[in-house]
């Protein structure tokens, strides 16, 4: 088990590097901007609560292997199959990652500042799901948690699930209803949240200027 708990730390540092070391870098040349904009400031419990429970879910991504790598035990014992299977997810929630951020280009921000105007990214990855950085970084913990399958590991992954739910339906997409208006809500009527098919934008609804 320590090798698979040894691999998932080693492909999670590397995402942590390529998705927002290396990407943060590229945004910098490319803009003179790093991209990051930290936690929300938005008011109220549940807008920060998403920024408190992304970093409970990065630090328990790291714990979780640490841990059993220290002796916690597994939930599934002998599972090689199950651990490799988590591994290949793991790799192509990273790859998924990285592409999903390629096609933001200069758009790509980490956090919300809401006095922010960016150009709203329709193409790519971005004309199936509206946010498949989210879901990419979904399916990478995922497989990260079926490598070390532990009660900090899914732990983690619940802590990011619920993160990821109110960053995008209290933070993102009022912010993005308020800039792009009728752009994004004809944009969100015919893609998904996270999944393609689930999740539209209701046709009906309005956005705040045109109240």
């Amino acid at each position: 088990m320590t090798g698979w708990a040894w691999t998932a730390l080693a492909l999670y540092a590397g995402w942590l590097a390529a998705a927002f070391g290396v990407r943060s870098i590229i945004q910098r040349l490319r803009t003179g901007d790093t991209g990051f904009r930290g936690m929300s400031r938005a008011s109220g419990w549940a807008a920060r609560g998403a920024g408190v429970l992304f970093v409970a879910a990065l630090l328990g991504a790291v714990v979780a292997p640490a841990a059993t790598l220290a002796g916690l035990p597994v939930l599934v014992e002998d599972a090689p199959a199950l651990y490799g299977t988590g591994t290949a997810i793991t790799v192509l929630g990273i790859v998924a990652t990285l592409i999903a951020q390629g096609a933001m280009g200069t758009s790509w921000r980490v956090g919300v500042d809401q006095g922010e105007r960016t150009a709203l990214v329709t193409s790519g990855p971005f004309s199936y799901v509206r946010n498949p950085i989210f879901t990419a970084m979904g399916i990478t913990g995922t497989g990260l948690a079926l490598m070390v399958p532990s009660v900090l590991a899914l732990a983690a992954l619940a802590a990011l699930a619920v993160a990821v739910e109110l960053q995008v339906r209290i933070v993102e997409e009022p912010y993005l209803r308020g800039v792009h208006g009728t752009d994004y809500l004809t944009y969100g009527a015919t893609t998904g949240r996270f999944v393609p098919g689930v999740g539209q934008l209701r046709s009906g609804e309005r956005s705040p200027d045109t109240e």
